[in-house]
């Protein structure tokens, strides 16, 4: 996620653009605009066999080509970092900049659990066009509830850590994980916003991008969005699947008919595979119902749930597969994880990457399986 605690590396880059904010179980119905009667499920979950969904729109075959008449998407850019992180906050708006948004102009918004100091907001202010507003995270969003056992919590803590996993310890890498789950929807800050582009500290964007993803999304009904996608640490959310399988089986009715499901599990839905993709690019708002089912678990703080694990589950059983979007084009790496274009969308892109330095196809990848969705073969 970010450089410290707060923003951590994400572990694992999420990357790229607009990747649909999952944001809750719920939200992603409404913005597919799923039919709310129950489907004629047999058990908890339904695995899609249509084989008639467009390969091309969900895998990033496509030429884009700059909107003829200046037209944008109700976006932002939301940023979550600390006055510490500024080195990396600067590095990262520099090349989003540079490489798409001096082109789109499309506002940032910053966002912190501690006040942004002036200087921070000069120098960051200085580095684009654009509209730019700081915002202050409120505490009940952000620190860890206090009906959370804490004896329960800290054994978790210490059990990761005798593990080595990382940020196994870090009780503020949990709060950033909930609060990204769903709650950053929240801040006000961003309710006039329908689509997001997360960007994160110290991450490099490779490759000129001289079409708007945000669009891209909205014409073409995409809700989330990747390009790093790969495998979380199975100690860190050994009873999330369990959570799951439990609001499936309490609302099976959500649970849309050309789902992804094959994309996390390898058995039809009765273990999850580890597979979750980096949100970048999300949208909607979402409802507070959802919210409130993951929140009540507390494997945010038992465990150390991700939200990319979350969103990902969210928009893979409760929306089209189709409705999940791999940005091939856009070169991302944040920390080890990255992802190149290659052929002629490098050529075509001025891409400073090395297609072969691509985690898409390494060990603990999922992107294989993710196009095995649309009928290409595991590599």
């Amino acid at each position: 996620m970010a450089a410290n605690a707060i923003m951590a590396p994400r572990r694992y880059i999420f990357l790229v653009l607009l990747v649909f904010v999952v944001l809750s179980l719920h939200f992603f119905l409404r913005v597919s605009n799923m039919d709310y009667g129950a489907l004629p499920l047999k058990s908890p979950f339904h695995v899609s066999s249509s084989s008639n969904l467009s390969i091309s729109s969900a895998i990033g075959q496509y030429k884009p080509s700059p909107d003829p008449d200046g037209r944008r998407a109700n976006a932002t850019f939301v940023f979550l970092c600390r006055n510490d992180d500024l080195d990396g906050v600067l590095a990262s708006v520099q090349s989003m900049e540079d490489r798409f948004n001096r082109k789109f102009h499309y506002p940032w918004v910053f966002l912190n659990d501690e006040p942004f100091t002036e200087d921070f907001q000069q120098r960051v202010t200085l580095m684009t066009d654009s509209p730019v507003s700081f915002g202050l995270i409120p505490q009940e969003h952000w620190v860890q509830p206090d009906w959370i056992d804490e004896n329960r919590a800290r054994r978790g803590r210490q059990h990761l850590m005798n593990q080595r996993i990382i940020y196994g310890g870090s009780v503020p890498y949990r709060n950033m994980c909930r609060f990204n789950s769903g709650f950053f929807f929240k801040h006000p800050l961003l309710q006039a916003y329908r689509y997001y582009w997360r960007v994160e500290p110290s991450v490099r964007f490779f490759c000129d991008l001289d079409y708007d993803p945000f669009l891209y999304m909205e014409e073409h009904d995409k809700i989330y969005s990747f390009t790093i996608a790969l495998e979380e640490h199975r100690e860190t959310v050994k009873t999330l699947w369990d959570s799951v399988k439990e609001f499936v089986a309490e609302n099976p009715h959500l649970v849309n008919p050309e789902n992804a499901m094959d994309f996390l599990s390898n058995d039809g839905g009765e273990q999850y595979n580890m597979c979750h993709s980096i949100w970048t690019f999300g949208a909607a708002k979402p409802i507070q119902n959802s919210l409130n089912f993951w929140t009540a678990k507390g494997g945010w703080y038992y465990e150390r749930w991700g939200d990319a694990p979350v969103h990902s589950i969210a928009a893979s059983l409760f929306a089209r597969k189709d409705q999940t979007h791999f940005f091939r084009d856009i070169g991302y790496k944040h920390d080890r994880f990255g992802h190149c274009p290659g052929g002629a969308q490098w050529t075509a892109g001025r891409c400073a990457c090395n297609p072969n330095d691509a985690f898409d196809y390494s060990a603990g990848s999922c992107l294989n399986r993710f196009e095995a969705l649309f009928g290409v073969p595991i590599q």
